[in-house]
C-alpha cells in the first residue's frame, strides 16, 4: 500500500437521532482517484464534509497528511472542495477567479502569473483570462473551477458531484478531462457521485454506501465483479436476482437449486450453509442466448419480451416461475430468436454470485419476480 493521503478511523457522524456516516474505516492512498458512491442520502455528502473539515465527526479520528485533523476548522486544511455549482464569483474575470486562493495567502496577482498560466494550461482554458465567469460554458466554468482549487498545490482534492449540472455528453468528455488531470498532477482526489459509470470510469478504488452504511471499498473491478452483497450488487450494473436453494458449500463454492437443476457456484459466502434459501445474483450480459459452444449451466426458457437498445437487446426470458434478463450484443443477435421462442439460457459457474435471502430487502433494482 502506498503513501496515506487520508484516513479515516472508526468515522461516526450523527444528527440528532439520525446517523448519517457509520463506523467508516479507510485509509486513501497519495495520488489516489478515491469515489464515495451511493444513492441520495446514503451519507457520502457528510463523508466529504467531514473530510473538508466543514462537519465533526461525532465518533472517530480524521487523519490528513498522518496529522489529526477531526477538529481542525476547514480553512486550517490543506484541501479543496469542487461543488456542482462552480462557485465562482460572478465579477471577477477567470484570471482573478484563479487567484482568489492565493491571494487568501498574501501573494499578489503579478507573482501568482505563473502559477495561475500553469493550471488554466493543465485544465485547456489558456486565452480565457479576461472573461467573466457568465461568459463562459458549464463545462468551462467547471474547468475554471478545478484550476482555482488546484493553484495552491492542496494535499486533495474533494468533488462533491462536479459533473451534475453538466449534459450528457459535456459529462462524459469531463470524466476523462477530469482524470487525466488527475494524473497529471498526481493530487489525491476524492469524488463523490451517485452515478455508477462515473465512479466505475474514472476511480481507483470505490466505497459503496447505503443507509450510512459502507457495503465494499475495492477496485472498479472488484466492485462489478465480485459485489460484496446484494444491494452492491443491484446497484452497479444490471443484475438478474433469482431465489434458488444452497445445496452445497464447501471451500467457498457452492452448489445451487434453481428451478429444478442443479447450479455450481464459485463464490458462495462463508456464512451460508447447505439448505438456506438464497439469491443467485447473475449479471445480464453474463447470460447467454442458445450459446453455441457449452456452458456449465444451461436452463430452458421462452422468450416473454425482447428490447432493441441500438448496441444490444434485452431479452427477457420465463425460466420455470422466475424470469432471466440476458443483454445480447447486436452484432452477435440471433434474428431467429422472437417473443415466444423456446431457448436455451447459459452461464458459468464464475458468474454467480450468492446471497443470504436476508438482503432481498436491500436490492435497488429488482427483477419482476423479486419484488
Amino acid at each position: 500500500m502506498g503513501e496515506v493521503a487520508i484516513e479515516l478511523r472508526e468515522v461516526r457522524k450523527s444528527f440528532d437521532e439520525v446517523v448519517a456516516v457509520q463506523r467508516f474505516d479507510v485509509g486513501i492512498r497519495k495520488g489516489e482517484f478515491f469515489s464515495l458512491l451511493g444513492p441520495s442520502g446514503c451519507g457520502k455528502t457528510t463523508t466529504l464534509r467531514l473530510i473538508a473539515g466543514l462537519e465533526e465527526p461525532s465518533e472517530g479520528q480524521i487523519l490528513l497528511e498522518g496529522r489529526e485533523v477531526s477538529r481542525v476548522p476547514a480553512f486550517k486544511r490543506n484541501v479543496h472542495t469542487v461543488f456542482q455549482d462552480y462557485a465562482l464569483f460572478p465579477h471577477m474575470d477567470v484570471r482573478r477567479n484563479v487567484w482568489f486562493p492565493l491571494k487568501m495567502r498574501g501573494v499578489g496577482l503579478a507573482e501568482a502569473g505563473e502559477r495561475i498560466a500553469r493550471v488554466l494550461r493543465l485544465v485547456n482554458m489558456e486565452g480565457f483570462e479576461r472573461r467573466l465567469p457568465q461568459q463562459l460554458s458549464g463545462g468551462q466554468r467547471q474547468r475554471i473551477a478545478l484550476a482555482r482549487s488546484l493553484v495552491d498545490s492542496p494535499a486533495a482534492l474533494l468533488l462533491d458531484e462536479p459533473l451534475g449540472a453538466l449534459d450528457f455528453k459535456l459529462r462524459v468528455a469531463m470524466q476523462k478531462v477530469l482524470k487525466d488531470i488527475q494524473r497529471g498532477v498526481g493530487i489525491t482526489f476524492i469524488y463523490v457521485t451517485h452515478d455508477q459509470t462515473e465512479a466505475l470510469t474514472m476511480s481507483d478504488r470505490i466505497a459503496v454506501m447505503k443507509g450510512g452504511q459502507v457495503h465494499q471499498i475495492g477496485t472498479p473491478d472488484e466492485i462489478y465483479n465480485t459485489p460484496a452483497t446484494a444491494f452492491v450488487a443491484s446497484f452497479i450494473g444490471d443484475m438478474n436476482f433469482l431465489r434458488g436453494r444452497l445445496s452445497a458449500a464447501s471451500g467457498g463454492s457452492g452448489t445451487v437449486e434453481l428451478e429444478g437443476q442443479s447450479i455450481a457456484c464459485r463464490r458462495c459466502p462463508p456464512g451460508l450453509a447447505a439448505g438456506e434459501e438464497v439469491l443467485i445474483g447473475l449479471r445480464t450480459e453474463r447470460v447467454q442466448l442458445n450459446p453455441l459452444r457449452s456452458t456449465e449451466a444451461l436452463l430452458p426458457a421462452v422468450v416473454k419480451r425482447i428490447v432493441y437498445r441500438g448496441t444490444d437487446y434485452e431479452a427477457t426470458c420465463s425460466c420455470g416461475a422466475q424470469e432471466i434478463r440476458a443483454v445480447v450484443s447486436s452484432v452477435s443477435w440471433d434474428p431467429g430468436v422472437r417473443e415466444g421462442s423456446a431457448v436455451r439460457i447459459g452461464f458459468g459457474s464464475g458468474d454467480v454470485s450468492l446471497y443470504a435471502r436476508s438482503e432481498e430487502s436491500q436490492i435497488i433494482q429488482y427483477s419482476s419476480v423479486a419484488v
